[in-house]
């Protein structure tokens, strides 16, 4: 047989009539080449009259003739007349090891853990038993479970509710002052004589959320005599009605900020591309610049700030943008060669050419993208930033209605470090969800599935074996979650801390009595703790997201 092989002059790469060679050489014994094999999942079988194909083929038997033609991966398999006729059954110890060496080498982390999910399921089909079983603390579901605020918090809520009765924050430490300044305009108690508190001395940190109340002239008085010498981060956020071109032509002390490194003017709905122009000029040293709801801007400004920046700026933020045309926008963006945070939600022109555009020149220093809202894009951006972002470590795909299953796929065999996931209405399978968070959610920080309609109790068992450094977590309207699985979640997952839960008409006090995590704060629910006077236990970020200042 093997010389009637060998007659027609060509050297044929098949199996011999003892011994399996893939170069068409008398191999000697039963040698494989890693690299053929790895080149083509096929799985063969010996059989009286040939090799068969296991996985779903047709007979390949010694009766065929001719040339046959299959896909098999990603190449296809020529089988010659003179192989069929020269082919042995596969020793077994042999074919053994192929089939699981091709196995191991075909799977992804996120094939291995859908693999994992539906042996889970089947071992639960056999039991005859559900997949998440949780039982309640035995307590009187009538008595409201009430959680212990903490004295510097309730301190913070006074002073709060009382801003006009403050008379110096001297010593102050920043990270208080921060907390009493958020909670005074979540309070509506913001007032112009909080700020001059917080602007006197020389300040290092100006943190205020809700400047809407500021007029022009506010603005000029308060900051005329301000000392910005040490000042290292400011946050005006909705300054809309005092932050313009006159005011910041004027002399005040925003002309000379030497030591400013991260500058936030969400909504600044006045401020014009020459208005982004002064400002940079006067921060050599910025690092984190939020633009963001900026309605007056166009790709103009961003252009002001990479002459200024280009080599330096690590984070920045201009989403809801609307005059920002994308594209327009590409070429300047791609000058960051620092960027780590980069914010283009509800941009309408955001495509997957504009991502994928992107992280091809940002991907290796990219640690968070912002891209909700974004309609346009598709499982091709995500098959993008998972080729290319290998340090990406917080992600927002928030309404993106055109990605599917696959995309979520290409993420997570990309990105395994990711610590904040926001899946806000999107589409994808309980399953997927899952794989994903199994693959690589081990470092999971902060997730967001609000609204995520198909999670279930795939999604929980995955955020209960591999969410235990999970610190926030929304599941709000997730209604296919049965109780169970929300005890389950909050009693395994020890570092959580906030839970929100709006819309889950499932959820009774046998969960809300019953769980056993004393430190997390249920947000939504009906009940006594429907808000607990807080919505946000987390402590405030520093002046970046992901790195340090240099110093």
């Amino acid at each position: 047989m093997a010389d009637a092989g060998s007659q027609g002059g060509e050297n044929k790469r098949g199996f011999g009539s003892s011994d399996l060679s893939w170069n068409g050489e008398d191999s000697g014994g039963s040698n494989v080449d890693p690299q053929d094999l790895g080149a083509k999942r096929v799985r063969v079988s010996g059989s009286e009259d040939g090799v068969q194909e296991t996985e779903g083929g047709e007979n390949l038997g010694g009766s065929g003739e001719g040339v046959e033609e299959r896909e098999l991966g990603s190449e296809p398999m020529v089988v010659d007349e003179d192989l069929e006729q020269n082919r042995e059954e596969l020793p077994g110890p042999v074919q053994a090891e192929v089939e699981d060496e091709m196995h191991e080498s075909f799977l992804t982390p996120f094939s291995k853990a859908v693999e994992t999910i539906k042996e889970r399921k089947l071992l639960a089909e056999k039991r005859s038993r559900p997949l998440i079983e949780w039982w309640p603390l035995a307590r009187d579901n009538d008595i409201p479970r009430r959680l212990v605020t903490s004295l510097e918090d309730d301190c913070v809520d006074i002073l709060a509710k009382n801003t006009d009765a403050i008379v110096s924050l001297e010593s102050v430490p920043d990270a208080l002052r921060h907390k009493i300044s958020r909670a005074s305009c979540r309070g509506r108690t913001m007032n112009a004589n909080f700020v001059e508190l917080l602007l006197k001395g020389s300040p290092s940190e100006i943190r205020v959320d809700d400047c809407s109340w500021m007029t022009e002239e506010q603005f000029t008085n308060l900051f005329s005599g301000c000392d910005t010498s040490k000042l290292t981060v400011l946050q005006l956020d909705l300054c809309g009605q005092c932050m313009t071109f006159r005011t910041l032509q004027g002399p005040i002390a925003l002309s000379f900020l030497p030591a400013l490194t991260t500058m936030s003017l969400k909504g600044a709905c006045r401020l014009s591309d020459v208005g982004v122009y002064l400002l940079v000029r006067s921060a050599p040293a910025l690092l984190s610049l939020n633009l963001g709801q900026c309605s007056l801007l166009t790709h103009s400004a961003i252009n002001f700030v990479a002459n200024k920046l280009a080599h330096t700026l690590k984070e920045l933020f201009i989403d809801d943008c609307q005059n920002i045309d994308a594209l327009l926008v590409l070429p300047t963006l791609k000058r960051f060669k620092c960027l780590e945070v980069l914010s283009v939600a509800r941009i309408q022109t955001v495509s997957d050419d504009f991502v994928s555009e992107i992280v091809k020149s940002l991907g290796s220093t990219m640690k968070e993208l912002v891209l909700a809202h974004c309609w346009k894009i598709t499982d091709d951006s995500l098959k993008a930033i998972g080729s290319t972002c290998p340090s990406l470590c917080a992600i927002d795909l928030s309404n993106l209605g055109r990605l599917t299953d696959s995309g979520l796929q290409y993420l997570a065999n990309g990105c395994r470090s990711i610590q904040t996931l926001r899946l806000l209405g999107d589409n994808f399978s309980d399953e997927a969800i899952a794989a994903f968070l199994e693959a690589s959610g081990n470092s999971m920080k902060h997730l967001a599935l609000n609204h995520c309609s198909k999670v279930g109790d795939d999604t929980a068992l995955s955020i209960s074996e591999f969410g235990r450094t999970l610190l926030t977590l929304d599941l709000s309207w997730c209604r296919n979650l049965r109780e169970d699985a929300f005890g389950m979640i909050v009693q395994d997952c020890k570092c959580l801390c906030l839970l929100k839960v709006f819309g889950c008409k499932q959820i009774t006090n046998r969960f809300i009595n019953g769980h056993r995590n004393d430190h997390v704060w249920i947000i939504g629910f009906g009940g006594p703790n429907k808000i607990l006077g807080r919505l946000d236990p987390i402590e405030p970020e520093g002046a970046l997201r992901h790195s340090s200042v240099p110093q």
